[in-house]
C-alpha cells in the first residue's frame, strides 16, 4: 500500500461536519485496520507485505546497484533502478523501504501496510555533496544558495562513533527539500506522519526541509557534541509564507522507525524559519493534524486493474495534495486528513495534468475506503498487448517487460505463456514509449523497440528476448575445492566505485543469508578491455570454506584481468587467481583463490 502525503499549505483543523453524498461502493473501514485519530501509535504489530518500486537519482535516471532494505529482506536495484521484495514482515502503522548508495543520502519510505495488499514506490535519491566546510574550533557557518544555512558553536563537534571531540575542519553535506516541489513525494523520507510529543500519530504539513551530514577529514561522521545545539536556518517558499505561522513544531526523522519525531519549535524570521537542533538527519518545520486510513481500487469498465497510476488528494479550496501509486491490482491507500473535503483525481504523472477521473468525498474521524472505482478512460488509456519469445522462439514463461514512457519505468509480469497486456495512463491521448522484454530463465533481453500508444488496442507483436545475455555471478573456488556461486537475481552482484585511485569493489551477498558474502576492491585506473588491474583488497563474511569474518593481506600481487568491459548499464566481466593470507582470525592462514565475475557496470 502506498502512502499519500501531504504537501503544500492547508488549513489544518476542518469543522466537523455531515458526510457528503459518496458513490454506491463507498464503506467505512474498520478501526482495526488502522489508527484512532490521536491515538499512541502502535509499532509492534506486524503483517505480511510486498514491496516494488523505482529508484531514479537527482536528474531521473534510473539508479543500478542500490541496496534495499525492507524488514528483514533485501534487494538490488537492477538496471532499470527497479526492485522487488515479497512476503517480508514489516511494521503495520509505519512499514519502511530504505534506500542505500554510496554518494547519496538514504532514501527512506514509509507506509501503511495492509496485509496480501502490496505497495509500490518511486524513490528520488538526493545527491550527497560538500556544501562547504567549518572549523570544529571556532564554529562558523554554511550557506547555500536557496537560503539553507547550517551553523555550529565552536566546540561543539564529536567523533559519532566514539564521542571524542573533533577540532578539524567539518565537511557539511546539505541539501534544502522545497515543500512545494513536484517530486516531494519521492525525494522526502517517510510519508510525512510523525509521532508527537504525547506519543500519537500526526499527518504532517511541511513548509521545509532540511538533509544535513557531517563528516571529518578523513570520511568519518561527526555529530553535535552532547549539551551542545546548532542552528538551522531553512528558506520558506513565497507562495506558502503568508500561511506560514509565526512559531512551527521541529521534527527530526527517526531511521530506525520510519517517522518523524516532534523536537523543538522553529521561529518564523522574515521568508525563513530558525531553529536550534542537538543532532543531524533530516530536520522538518511542520504543523501536525489528526488523519484517517483511505484507500480504493482504480479499474477500467472492464474490470481490469490499472497499475501504477498517480493517485492525487487534494484538500478542496486549497493547494495542499497528496499523491499515491496504485499497485498491480490498481489498489491504493494511506493517510488523509482527518474531518475535511476532498478531491480524488487520477493522472498519469507529476508532469501531466491531463485526469482520467476526478470525485469528491469527505472525511470524517472514520477511516474509509472508496472500494472499486471504476474509471471509463477510453480516450485516455492505452491497452498494451504482445507475446515474448526466447532464443528457441518458445514462449517465456517467467520474464516481464519494461515500458520506458517519459522519464518513468513501468514493469509487468508475463504470463507463463509469454503473454503480457497492461492499461496505460497517456498524456494528451498519446505517448511514445520504448519496450525491452527480459527472459529470467534464459537470461536474454530483446533489443529495444519504440511505437506510438495512443488510446485503446495497441499490439506491440512479438518481442524475442535473446541477443544480450544479462547474467551477472561471482564464482570462486578456494584450495582446490568445489566452486562457489553468487547468481543474480537470487543472489546480489553489484559493482560500485570510484575511477581512479578510488578503486572498484564487486559486491556479492546471498539474499538469503545462506553463502554469507565476498567483496573484492581492484584498482580502476586505465581500465578496459584485455587491462589487468591489481587487486588492493579481499574480504569475506560467512562465506563457505572461510572462518567468519576474515581479514586479509596480499603478499604477492594478484591482477584481475578484465575481459568484458561494456558501457556504464552493461558489464564487465574479470578474473583472478592468487593466494591471500588471513591477518585473524586464525592468522597466517593461506587461501589459493580463483576468482571469475560477470556484473553490471554502475560507473
Amino acid at each position: 500500500m502506498n502512502t499519500f502525503i501531504q504537501n503544500k499549505f492547508f488549513r489544518v483543523i476542518v469543522p466537523l461536519i455531515a458526510i457528503l453524498f459518496f458513490l454506491s461502493c463507498q464503506k467505512d473501514l474498520s478501526n482495526e485496520d488502522g489508527l484512532f485519530p490521536g491515538q499512541v501509535a502502535d509499532l509492534t504489530t506486524k503483517v505480511t507485505s510486498s514491496v516494488s518500486g523505482f529508484v531514479t537519482d537527482e536528474n531521473d535516471a534510473a539508479v543500478l546497484g542500490a541496496s534495499v532494505t525492507v524488514g528483514s529482506s533485501f534487494a538490488t536495484t537492477d538496471k532499470y533502478g527497479f526492485f522487488e521484495v515479497k512476503n517480508v514482515h514489516v511494521v503495520k502503522n509505519a512499514a519502511m523501504v530504505t534506500v542505500n548508495k554510496p554518494g547519496y543520502f538514504k532514501g527512506i519510505k514509509t507506509y501503511i501496510a495492509t496485509e496480501n495488499k502490496a505497495a509500490f514506490f518511486r524513490i528520488k535519491l538526493i545527491l550527497k555533496t560538500n556544501s562547504g566546510s567549518i572549523n570544529g574550533t571556532s564554529g562558523g557557518n554554511v550557506t547555500l544558495s536557496n537560503g539553507l544555512i547550517v551553523a555550529l558553536p565552536a566546540n561543539a563537534v564529536v567523533n559519532a562513533g566514539s564521542g571524542v571531540a573533533y577540532t578539524g575542519a567539518v565537511n557539511v553535506a546539505a541539501h534544502w527539500i522545497d515543500p512545494t516541489a513536484t517530486d516531494l513525494n519521492q525525494t522526502m523520507p517517510g510519508d510525512l506522519r510523525g509521532i508527537a510529543t504525547d506519543g500519537s500519530l500526526k499527518t504532517l504539513t511541511t513548509y521545509g526541509m532540511a538533509a544535513v551530514e557531517l563528516t571529518g577529514a578523513s570520511g568519518e561522521l561527526l555529530q553535535i557534541a552532547p549539551g551542545k545545539k546548532a542552528t538551522l536556518t531553512l528558506s520558506i517558499p513565497s507562495s506558502i509564507q503568508s500561511a506560514a505561522p509565526s512559531t512551527i513544531p521541529l521534527w527530526s526523522f527517526d531511521e530506525t522507525k520510519g517517522l518523524w519525531k516532534q523536537e523543538g519549535t522553529a521561529t518564523k524570521t522574515g521568508n525563513t524559519y530558525v531553529g536550534e537542533v542537538s543532532h543531524f538527519s533530516f530536520w522538518n518545520c511542520d504543523v501536525p493534524a489528526n488523519y484517517v486510513q483511505f484507500n480504493c481500487t482504480i479499474k477500467n469498465i472492464d474490470g481490469i486493474p490499472i497499475p501504477f497510476a498517480l493517485v492525487k488528494i487534494t484538500v478542496v479550496g486549497t493547494n495542499s495534495a497528496g499523491y499515491g501509486y496504485t499497485d498491480s491490482s490498481g489498489f491504493v491507500g494511506g493517510a488523509v486528513p482527518a474531518n475535511a473535503q476532498l478531491l480524488l483525481e487520477v493522472i498519469s504523472n507529476y508532469s501531466c495534468s491531463t485526469q482520467i477521473y476526478s470525485q469528491n468525498f469527505a472525511t470524517t474521524n472514520t477511516n474509509l475506503s472508496l472500494g472499486v472505482i471504476t474509471v471509463n478512460s477510453g480516450l485516455t488509456t492505452a491497452t498494451v498487448s504482445g507475446t515474448v519469445t526466447d532464443c528457441s522462439n518458445n514462449p517465456v514463461s517467467s520474464g516481464y517487460i519494461v515500458m520506458i514512457n517519459g522519464y518513468q519505468y513501468y514493469r509487468y509480469a508475463l504470463s507463463n505463456n509469454g503473454t503480457f497486456s497492461f492499461n496505460a495512463i497517456l498524456c494528451n491521448n498519446t505517448a511514445t514509449a520504448t519496450f525491452i522484454a527480459e527472459d529470467n530463465v534464459g537470461l536474454q533481453q530483446s533489443n529495444p523497440i519504440t511505437m506510438t500508444l495512443t488510446a485503446g488496442a495497441n499490439a506491440i507483436g512479438n518481442l524475442q528476448a535473446c541477443g544480450v545475455l544479462t547474467q551477472q555471478f561471482v564464482t570462486y573456488t578456494i584450495n582446490g575445492g568445489s566452486p562457489i556461486s553468487f547468481i543474480s537475481p537470487s543472489d546480489s552482484v553489484i559493482h560500485v566505485g570510484s575511477a581512479g585511485t578510488g578503486g572498484a569493489i564487486i559486491y556479492s551477498y546471498s539474499n538469503t543469508g545462506g553463502n554469507g558474502d565476498i567483496n573484492i576492491l581492484f584498482d580502476n585506473i586505465g581500465i578496459a578491455l584485455n587491462s589487468s588491474q591489481r587487486l588492493l583488497s579481499f574480504t569475506s563474511n560467512n562465506a563457505p570454506q572461510f572462518p567468519p569474518n576474515i581479514q586479509t593481506t596480499i603478499p604477492t600481487p594478484i591482477f584481475v584481468n578484465i575481459t568484458e568491459y561494456g558501457t556504464v548499464g552493461q558489464y564487465i566481466s574479470g578474473n583472478f587467481t592468487g593466494a591471500i593470507v588471513t591477518t585473524g582470525p586464525p592468522p597466517n592462514t593461506t587461501y589459493n583463490i580463483v576468482y571469475s565475475f560477470r556484473v553490471r557496470r554502475s560507473f
